[in-house]
């Protein structure tokens, strides 16, 4: 009887694992077969029609691969920044027969760009998002939300009101409290500078003076190679240019702020703080720092133990845009949550 059940169990086993395999292999071999679907004559773009307040516009998606029960949409930051900064994806994701959506916010390049400041509320961008999935056909048997920096308090903000349409939720290189982002900023990553450049940065924002040539070539050759992207402005890859030439500033500076130590002035983004919120957050979370960031990497490994479900991945050789300059470990580790979670297999760990 015994020798019977151990039979039996091995069968199954062995069953169950050709099925997988075999399911793995149809999704590899169909992964770019753009035939059955209704975006091939645009090679995967979709302008999307999103109901607002104001009127109906228009946002750009580009989806790439197929895989019924894998499917991220990514969340771009800024606000007012584009999908650009994704692109390194194209590397890693088609490999692993992942899908993904790229996706500009509406007010982003690539979309349409009303020029209403009644639009950009963290509330109105959350009902985009949801009116996307819905055009996009995605739930949570497959739908994974992947948001970096701004896109993070979007994907945030968004798993708190319809997280029973996620599979799964990655918040990328972005904090749960603007305050404390704030902090960090003026009390660690500032002083780290010279205190010859810090002074002369801190003067200009004083002054209020943030078009000048001069404070941006402090920013970019000081701070931006060591926390937003750490290379040199030369080597910087043509995604990142293209992207912070496409930015929608009406858009950056109405929520963001002007300055790059913190979100200050009159942004609407200034205060904000969902941290009290995040223990009602249940599904899969995958929280991302980096050494280098301009985000407090413990506060991103306290994001993932104060959501119910939560996983930590940091960066070692990484800053704001570990995607580019730490990307073995960033993708290594999201592409593990992904088919953890796709197996049933999900721990914190």
């Amino acid at each position: 009887m015994k020798i019977k059940t151990l039979l039996l169990s091995i069968f199954i086993i062995f069953f169950f694992n050709n099925c997988k395999k075999n399911q793995d292999s149809i999704v590899k071999e169909n992964y770019l077969d753009f035939s059955k679907r209704d975006d091939q004559f645009t090679g995967g773009i979709k302008m999307i029609p999103i109901t607002t307040p104001i009127g109906t516009f228009k946002v750009w998606t580009k989806t790439v691969g197929n895989n019924p029960t894998i499917k991220v949409l990514l969340l771009h930051g800024g606000p007012g920044l584009t999908h650009e900064c994704f692109e390194s994806f194209d590397g890693f994701f088609p490999n692993q027969s992942i899908k993904y959506i790229y996706y500009d916010q509406l007010g982003s390049y690539y979309s349409d760009q009303p020029n209403d400041n009644r639009l950009w509320t963290n509330e109105r961008f959350v009902e985009e998002v949801e009116q996307v999935r819905k055009a996009l056909k995605l739930d949570n048997t497959n739908f994974y939300l992947l948001g970096q920096s701004w896109g993070g308090i979007l994907a945030m903000e968004y798993a708190l009101k319809y997280q029973k349409n996620l599979k799964g939720l990655i918040i990328s290189n972005m904090m749960a409290s603007a305050p404390e982002y704030n902090k960090y900023a003026e009390e660690v990553l500032g002083p780290q500078l010279s205190p010859e450049v810090f002074n002369q940065i801190k003067t200009f924002e004083k002054n209020k003076d943030y078009t000048n040539p001069k404070y941006t070539e402090l920013l970019f050759k000081y701070y931006y190679t060591e926390h937003i992207l750490r290379k040199p402005i030369e080597e910087w890859p043509e995604s990142i240019n293209r992207a912070f030439k496409h930015i929608n500033p009406n858009v950056y500076v109405f929520m963001q702020g002007p300055s790059e130590f913190g979100i200050t002035g009159n942004a609407t983004l200034k205060n904000w703080d969902i941290k009290s919120k995040l223990k009602s957050i249940t599904i899969p979370t995958l929280a991302i720092g980096a050494k280098y960031d301009t985000m407090d990497p413990e506060h991103m490994k306290w994001i993932a133990n104060e959501v119910q479900n939560g996983r930590f991945l940091f960066c070692p050789n990484g800053s704001h845009l570990s995607q580019y300059d730490d990307p073995q470990n960033y993708f290594t580790g999201v592409i593990k949550f992904l088919h953890d979670v796709d197996s049933g297999n999900f721990n914190n760990k």
